[in-house]
């Protein structure tokens, strides 16, 4: 649990392996906890997710990190999304409404069940990518960070896929969908 993440983990009643953060969120020190001083480069769940990188793990779910209060932190946790990726690990931003991934060079699938709309935003260099099985699709076309080209796709009952050929997509999509088919 990462700071005031603590305090969702808790209501859970789950136990976490692992705590840390500067805590200015949570407003207290919980006992065992990895402290780290406010004036700092990384976020909090940018120190949760290297701390799960250097103990081995591969696949991470950010609950909490998609829809909070601050739109700065959830810039941050989109770009989190993009470092995991450069790093060959998986992330996802699990929000109450929406969910989140950073696709770079390779294929996202979703099942043939998919409702509502699915979106894209490139994050650095254009990106060329396929798109599949969705109301608007695409052939090795250009999706660029400064042009909204992807925003507000729709699945169409077919089974989607995005094939990001370079550069790192960003997919957007309703919770309801839960986690694509494969990565």
């Amino acid at each position: 649990a990462a700071d005031g993440g603590l305090r969702h983990v808790e209501k859970l009643g789950l136990t976490p392996n692992e705590i840390l953060g500067d805590f200015d969120s949570l407003g207290y020190i919980p006992t065992g906890s990895q402290v780290f001083p406010v004036e700092k480069d990384d976020t909090d769940s940018m120190l949760a997710v290297r701390k799960g990188l250097a103990l081995g793990f591969r696949k991470f779910l950010l609950y909490g990190a998609l829809d909070g209060p601050r739109l700065d932190h959830t810039l941050a946790n989109l770009q989190t999304l993009c470092f995991l990726a450069s790093h060959g690990a998986t992330g996802y931003l699990v929000g109450q409404r929406y969910m989140a991934t950073a696709v770079r060079e390779e294929t996202l699938t979703y099942d043939a069940s998919a409702e509502g709309i699915l979106s894209l935003f490139c994050f650095g260099q254009d990106c060329r990518v396929t798109l599949r099985g969705l109301k608007y699709e695409l052939e090795n076309g250009t999706i660029s960070a400064d042009f909204p080209l992807g925003v507000s796709n729709h699945f169409v009952g077919k089974k989607a896929a995005i094939e990001v050929h370079n550069g790192t997509v960003v997919a957007l999509w309703d919770v309801k969908n839960g986690f694509p088919i494969e990565r």
